[in-house]
């Protein structure tokens, strides 16, 4: 099984959704796939020596181009972002909480490894993780000119369009409905005088 996963830049902008496993959970780093290396010409003639004869160069690091997100992306966002910053805290907070959590048990276990007396083996905690952590990536000057109103697109004349025909469909029938109480009534009165007589 699979689950879309938001791809995002070096900013933390949301580019796209891309299909991971779905146990995938996290923040991934992506990186530039590095550029093939040609093969270098040999003569024919030549002879292949020993390959331990070839200087191999050092691996050079690769680049980080985004980041997977296992976070769902929320809605209501113009632009999202995922808080790269706050999410690199909060596995700093995760690091310190087992490094702290390893050290308690390490104590405890000497304790009780000594005979002294004490509680109840300590417990990991894990700190909560941030609720925040996908937010706006547009300013508020750049949503207002996203949202002002003016031009409108194609389909937004056609869905104004739409409306008013509904708003006009639906004022035309309650008036035939009226006009046909009318009649009915004037055909009742009519047959009431004619019956009368």
């Amino acid at each position: 099984m699979s689950k879309a996963v938001p791809k995002v830049d070096l900013k933390g902008l949301y580019i796209e959704d891309v299909l991971e496993d779905d146990s995938f959970i996290g923040v991934v780093p992506i990186y530039a796939q590095p550029e093939p290396e040609e093969a270098p010409d040999l003569p024919e003639d030549s002879e292949i020596e020993d390959e331990a004869d070839v200087s191999e160069e050092p691996e050079q690091p690769r680049e980080i181009i985004g980041y997977l997100v296992g976070i769902p992306l929320p809605t209501g966002l113009y632009h999202p972002r995922f808080d790269l910053v706050t999410w690199d805290a909060y596995q700093d907070a995760v690091l310190e909480a087992q490094s702290d959590y390893a050290d308690e048990l390490h104590d405890w276990r000497e304790q009780w490894a000594e005979g002294v007396e004490q509680g109840p083996e300590p417990v990991y905690t894990p700190p909560a993780q941030p609720d925040n952590l996908w937010i706006e990536g547009l300013t508020p000057e750049e949503i207002a000119e996203l949202t002002k109103p003016g031009d409108q697109t194609e389909l937004e004349q056609l869905r104004a369009e739409n409306t008013e025909l509904k708003l006009a469909l639906t004022e035309l029938a309650e008036a035939q409905e009226a006009d046909k109480t009318e009649m009915q009534l004037a055909l009742a009165e009519i047959a009431g005088l004619i019956g009368g007589e």
